[in-house]
């Protein structure tokens, strides 16, 4: 294979697979164990996975926190336990007309405080959420600061509400479903869920598992790396980048050609456009975030 597996895929999960089987067909073709999705989407739910290959897989910290975008039909009148398509019904209540949902809407913009689902990965004494619902052990969990940056009303036609949120990390829109539901003296659920984007990477440039192609669809961290404004990319010469790989010391002096030095997070490139390292400067010292081997 003539192209570098060190990257980042755009993928398209497609509904009733999890995310971590989304990436068997990439594993298959690309012949590696090293690939990780940055952020799991729902069993029932599709769109959007940003998948890292090869090294770039330490790069995930990174996206982590980024936006993202999410459109949803909400069902009013019935919760589940999942609060998803897949649960078993567990409250039934009169549907909500449409000044009531609004209301509910718009306490939700914000900061706010959320539960997350009960059948969530989240870690609780070594288990996760969903194994302890599983066994009957429902767990109480604490409520989460998230933000909600706006939820658009797309259509009501009761009892479906179709919405379009942007969220920070850590959102639920199960979460916020049921809540909706709740303030809207209802109950609901989620029907579908679609990711449209993360951060400033978008559904509409995703590939599926089975159209991947290794030698198109791996973006190289030179051209995704743009997408964060703090991190500033350098290329420096092969002489001082066989020194970064090897974890010498930098300074000033080395850098200071290329660009003009301050403080923050730095992207260090060889001459053949191979990420070499991140790197911290602060008060004039640099520190490396990680070190990158040029080998594919």
């Amino acid at each position: 294979m003539d192209c570098s597996i060190d990257g980042l895929v755009l993928l398209a999960k497609p509904e009733g697979i999890t995310s971590f089987q989304a990436l068997g067909t990439l594993k298959h073709k690309l012949h590696i164990g090293r690939i990780g999705h940055t952020g799991t989407l729902d069993k029932f739910a599709v769109g959007l996975l940003l998948v890292l290959t090869g090294s770039m897989t330490r790069l995930s910290p990174l996206f982590m926190s980024l936006d993202k975008i999410y459109r949803a039909v909400i069902i009013f009148g019935k919760e589940t336990d999942t609060l998803d398509p897949e649960g078993d019904i567990t409250l039934e209540r009169e549907i909500p007309g449409l000044t009531a949902v609004q209301q509910a809407i718009e306490s939700q913009i914000g900061e706010i405080e959320q539960i997350p689902p009960v059948y969530s990965a989240i870690h609780i004494n070594g288990s996760r959420a969903y194994q302890l619902a599983r066994s009957g052990n429902t767990p109480q969990l604490e409520p989460r600061q998230v933000r909600i940056d706006y939820i658009k009303l797309i259509a009501y036609k009761p009892p479906k509400l179709s919405i379009e949120v942007k969220c920070s990390k850590g959102t639920y829109i199960r979460s916020l479903a049921r809540d909706l539901g709740r303030l809207a003296s209802s109950c609901a659920h989620v029907s579908r869920l679609e990711r449209t984007s993360v951060g400033n990477f978008y559904l509409k440039n995703a590939v599926t598992p089975e159209s991947f192609n290794p030698e198109s669809d791996i973006i190289p961290p030179i051209k995704f790396l743009k997408v964060f404004s703090e991190i500033r990319q350098i290329t420096v010469s092969n002489l001082l980048g066989s020194k970064i790989i090897n974890g010498q010391s930098l300074d000033d002096k080395q850098l200071s050609a290329a660009v003009q030095l301050s403080d923050g997070l730095y992207a260090l490139f060889g001459e053949n456009e191979k990420l070499l390292a991140i790197a911290s400067r602060k008060n004039g010292e640099f520190s490396y975030q990680g070190v990158f081997s040029t080998k594919s």
